[in-house]
């Protein structure tokens, strides 16, 4: 689809395959394999010599309308789909990576992506060394003759933390490093990674691009001859997104545009009222001017996003306090959902992380960290204070 389109135009329209029937909205496409109408046509699509579907495991036209609709929105070549955000981020490094080699990554991520990266692709000789998301200089003395990779999300969960993109991606490039972005606290809406010299997008699409919490899934997005390694490790490894979370995926993109319009404003009318509560010691969202990279955030993005953290007077068991009250607000890890969710991310999302980790990346006991939603912001407000007014 032509690129002059709006990012409003592409969430709706790009991608968009029709099958013989002319249908208006996108199909479905829920078959485990595709027929052939020669051997030699099968011969030349298994070589590549033609391009069409082979076998759902790498091919199929539902999955490659999200791709291409997602690709569109980034900016990007290529996009590659997967099961999950986690799948996405393991299959970059396994298309991309070889035992013996190195990745710096930034200490405040996904606790699940610092369980990946240190358990498991460690055992494969694939070291990690971590780094102050915030300092590009740290990542610039982090580099081995072996670096391959640099990873970052920004913001970051759950602290909000918002990294130099552009001078990150110039330290990686000098070093002849790529730099991965998890983009999913923004979207593609409110900031475009591969613009600020990011070779890598990585979505978790279970959270924004989907919006209301149905399935999972997950994004790699870059330059086609980039791509082509973390393909091969789909077609091979075969942790694929199904037809069916791609078609829910491409109903969700379609409002991408005006929720994350709407999360954004809630948030800081959400933020701005929890930094004037007295319960309440601090709170981090880039939208506020309080904010430590507050002038970045505005350089990088388009709005402060829709996800709030705020440290409760009190540490645990203040904030345990908070949580349990609430009758609104759900309890749940996950986020970008059109429903306000509330969590404790020490003892859930990053509970996996030693207490020195969680230390270093500045996740305390007190720590709350909202997803807010798309309801009523005095209602969140109401809600969040029966548990505040007891502590």
């Amino acid at each position: 689809m032509n690129d002059n389109f709006d990012p409003d135009t592409l969430a709706v329209r790009a991608g968009t395959l029709r099958s013989q029937f002319q249908e208006h909205s996108e199909a479905m496409f829920l078959t485990s394999s595709f027929v052939f109408g020669s051997a030699a046509e099968a011969a030349a699509r298994f070589s590549g010599a033609e391009p069409g579907n082979i076998y759902a495991r790498f091919t199929n036209p539902s999955v490659t309308m999200f791709e291409t609709r997602l690709a569109a929105l980034e900016g990007a070549e290529r996009c590659i789909a997967f099961a999950s955000g986690m799948a996405a981020i393991l299959a970059t490094v396994m298309g991309l990576l070889k035992a013996g080699e190195h990745i710096v990554a930034s200490r405040s991520i996904f606790g699940s992506t610092v369980q990946l990266f240190n358990n498991i692709l460690g055992r494969f000789g694939v070291t990690t060394s971590f780094v102050p998301p915030t300092e590009p200089e740290a990542w610039r003395r982090a580099v081995q003759p072996n670096t391959k990779l640099f990873f970052l999300e920004s913001p970051s969960n759950p602290l909000t933390e918002v990294s130099d993109i552009r001078a990150i991606a110039d330290i990686a490039h000098a070093a002849g490093v790529w730099l991965a972005v998890d983009n999913c606290f923004c979207s593609p809406i409110l900031q475009r990674p591969l613009e600020m010299g990011a070779d890598i997008v990585i979505h978790s699409a279970t959270k924004y691009l989907d919006g209301q919490g149905r399935v999972l899934g997950g994004a790699v997005l870059g330059g086609k001859a980039l791509m082509e390694g973390v393909y091969t490790f789909l077609r091979t490894a075969g942790p694929t997104l199904s037809a069916f979370n791609a078609w829910v995926l491409l109903k969700g993109m379609e409002t991408l545009p005006i929720r994350m319009a709407a999360h954004s404003s809630n948030a800081l009318e959400l933020a701005t009222w929890l930094e004037a509560h007295p319960k309440v010691s601090r709170v981090l969202y880039p939208g506020l001017p309080s904010h430590p990279q507050h002038e970045l955030a505005m350089a990088q993005q388009k709005t402060g996003g829709g996800i709030v953290a705020f440290e409760a007077v009190g540490g645990k068991a203040a904030a345990w306090t908070v949580i349990d009250q609430t009758r609104l607000l759900s309890i749940t890890a996950n986020l970008g959902d059109t429903r306000t969710t509330i969590t404790h991310p020490a003892s859930t999302t990053h509970s996996r992380m030693t207490p020195e980790q969680r230390a270093d990346a500045g996740i305390g006991d007190g720590l709350i960290r909202i997803a807010v939603g798309l309801e009523s912001v005095e209602d969140l407000k109401r809600d969040l204070e029966r548990g505040l007014a007891l502590i």
